[in-house]
């Protein structure tokens, strides 16, 4: 809050701590251990795009390039917190798209070239999910396991309906809040199989290994005994998201049964496998995008320079009018989709929706 009054009683520019998924000052790009995010764009708008950049700076798809597993022991030289030698297999990189309780629905995407996060458009609109009562936006930290396909094209033995076309799904329960574009590890629990107009959506339940209470869970069930009603929330969400918009209630497979971690181990072994299959042009992608940089025998991989290029095709477009939509974070406040209206006197005006 008083990060927000210093901004008020300066008139600094708004434009310069504005930016969806940044903290105050940072400007437009937050650095991570392993990877940086880049913004072009405005935030709240159909232009707005957030790319992805690996510890050296270049750019790369979150899709492709970011690696399912995590090493056991470091990644790209950076020593991992320690963990359960039995845990070892089971932890994975996590792309945040959607930080908990909000709206906007922020997504992959997978059809545009180096793959950043935009939000989904839908009849020419900007799509939000409604708060759902007695819930704030999405309940999770919500994102996807890069180097993961649910391939349209194949029928999912265990439910029978093909896939969504899009990488897994991550409900991420840490008590947190993430950023868009964060690249966290999380340890695998569980998993939903969402039947989305049927489509299988599976919903994989996962906890951040750096979460104060990781070492708590280790399998669903930990879930249930930790966090009572967390799932009974997730499954109810689940189900209803959509009826505000005029659709039905969703279905599930397996009657809503949350189905264990070496379960969700062997779905997420099989969407590996079809995304393999998509990188070497071995199936049928659509109009899923493919292009990387560091998958070596990919016959879609590209040059560094080619990446910047294909970057600079996306149109940056710095504030220059007097109103812009956003997210600000000051200190622990967090306002979202504020209208600013900057006066010609330099006096700044906040209506908060």
């Amino acid at each position: 809050m008083s990060a927000l009054l210093r901004l008020l009683r300066t008139g600094a520019p708004a434009a310069a701590c504005l930016r969806l998924g940044t903290s105050a000052g940072t400007g437009s790009r937050r650095a991570m251990a392993l990877y940086h995010t880049e913004e072009r764009g405005q935030p709240c708008s159909q232009n707005y795009r957030l790319f992805f950049k690996n510890v050296t700076g270049h750019y790369i798809s979150p899709f492709h390039d970011i690696p399912l597993k995590v090493n056991s022991k470091e990644e790209n030289g950076i020593p991992m917190k320690k963990a359960r030698n039995d845990e070892y297999e089971n932890l994975f990189n996590m792309i945040v798209e959607i930080p908990r309780w909000t709206n906007a629905k922020m997504e992959i995407a997978t059809k545009e070239p180096m793959n950043p996060i935009k939000q989904y458009v839908k009849d020419g609109k900007l799509r939000y999910v409604a708060n759902i009562f007695p819930y704030k936006g999405y309940i999770w930290n919500y994102g996807t396991l890069p180097q993961t396909w649910e391939d349209p094209h194949e029928k999912d033995k265990s439910t029978n309906c093909f896939g969504d076309n899009d990488p897994i799904d991550v409900c991420e329960i840490g008590s947190k809040i993430l950023s868009c574009g964060e690249v966290i590890h999380v340890k695998i629990l569980g998993i939903l199989a969402l039947i989305d107009e049927g489509e299988t959506d599976w919903k994989l339940i996962a906890i951040n290994v750096n979460d104060p209470e990781a070492s708590k869970f280790h399998d669903i069930d930990d879930v249930k005994k930790f966090k009572p009603g967390y799932l009974e929330a997730t499954l109810n969400w689940f189900r209803l998201y959509k009826v505000p918009d005029g659709k039905p209630e969703n279905q599930f497979a397996f009657n809503g049964e949350f189905k264990n971690k070496a379960f969700a181990l062997e779905v997420i072994k099989s969407t590996h496998q079809c995304w393999k299959a998509l990188l070497m042009k071995k199936c049928n992608g659509g109009a899923i995008n493919c292009t990387n940089v560091q998958i070596s025998d990919s016959p879609f991989r590209c040059t560094q320079e080619e990446a910047r290029s294909l970057v600079e095709l996306v149109s940056y477009s710095p504030n220059k009018e007097s109103n812009e939509e956003g997210i600000v974070y000051f200190d622990s406040l967090r306002v979202t989709c504020i209208n600013l209206f900057v006066y010609s006197s330099g006096s700044l005006k906040i209506k908060i929706k």
